[in-house]
Formats: structure tokens, sequence, C-alpha cells
């Protein structure tokens, strides 16, 4: 059985288009390039899988529908008592959708991030669409949003909206980290 890794947009187009049978005789090589380790984790965390039976009928196998990536872990409204508040660690929550262009583009950057600050610093993140009582408890009104929590409070002007550069990130970071005194 052959399968086929895609995103949802490919997956979309390709219920709107007729099937491809066959290959043209012209095309006698497909060319692949390996994947990174960020991308192995995107594509196993964020991607659903295309199966071909034989005859070239389509099955649809989905995978997880969380959005997670490889440090940062995803929290429901169920979790965010013990994860965040009750953590003796600052914990920063971003808060994201997965039809969120943003979100996806700060994804690398809050990646490289999570694993460089994994001593200091808890980095979560919270879907928007699912959680509904955490967005309106805590007035998120732009996506990405992120709060920084630390003893079980919200941290005064921790808050920040819209994607940035890794490096206003780290900046951002940095700035919160010195101002609750975590080293």
């Amino acid at each position: 059985m052959d399968s086929i890794v895609s995103s949802s947009t490919v997956l979309i187009r390709s219920y709107l288009t007729s099937p491809v049978r066959s290959l043209s005789p012209a095309v006698s090589s497909v060319s692949v390039k390996p994947l990174s380790s960020v991308q192995v984790t995107s594509v196993a965390a964020n991607r659903q899988l295309l199966s071909f039976r034989p005859g070239g009928r389509r099955t649809r196998k989905l995978t997880s529908s969380a959005i997670r990536c490889g440090g940062i872990k995803e929290i429901g409204e169920s979790e965010f008592s013990s994860t965040v508040l009750e953590s003796e660690r600052p914990v920063l929550v971003e808060f994201v959708a997965t039809w969120c262009g943003p979100c996806k583009l700060i994804y690398p950057a809050m990646e490289a991030l999570s694993q460089e600050y994994d001593d200091k610093l808890t980095i979560v993140k919270i879907d928007h669409d699912a959680n509904p009582k955490l967005i309106a408890e805590y007035k998120v009104y732009g996506l990405p949003h992120f709060i920084l929590f630390k003893d079980g409070k919200e941290v005064p002007g921790s808050r920040r909206e819209g994607a940035i550069t890794k490096a206003k990130l780290k900046e951002y970071i940095d700035g919160l980290l010195s101002s609750i005194s975590v080293a």
C-alpha cells in the first residue's frame, strides 16, 4: 500500500480533483529530499495520512488532532490548573489555533526556545477553539497570545499578542524572566 503525508490544504484539494490513476510514461523518477527532525515531528503531530488501496481508492486515517510540538505540550481546560496554576516553575502559555497563520509562522521559533529555556521555564500551548472558557477568562482577543504565569498568578505586563521574530521572542522571555528573578 502506498501512502502520502499531506497538509490539510492538499488533502482538501485532492478531494476536489479526480484521483490520479497512473503516472505519465515520461515520469521515470521522483526526487526525494530527507526531512529534518523538526519536520518529522511536525508531520507526525500535525498532518493527516492518506492511504491508497489497490484500484486507486483513498482512505483517510487521522493522526493526533492536537497541536503538539516536540518540546511544547498542548493542554486543555482540564489540565490548566495542575499544569499552569500549580506549577513551581514559571509557565509561558501560548494561545493558538490550527487555522491561525501567525501561529504557524512562529512555530519553529517557539520550538527552539522551548528547548533553550527548558531548565528555566515551561512552555505550553492552548488551542483557542477547544478551550472557550479559558479564552473568555483570560480575555484572549488575538492570536498568538502569550501570558506568563508564576506561583499560580498572571505576571503583570506579561501579555503579548501577535507573531514576532525569534530574536524578539527571546528578548520578551528574557525580560519576563529577569522581572520575576529567574536566573
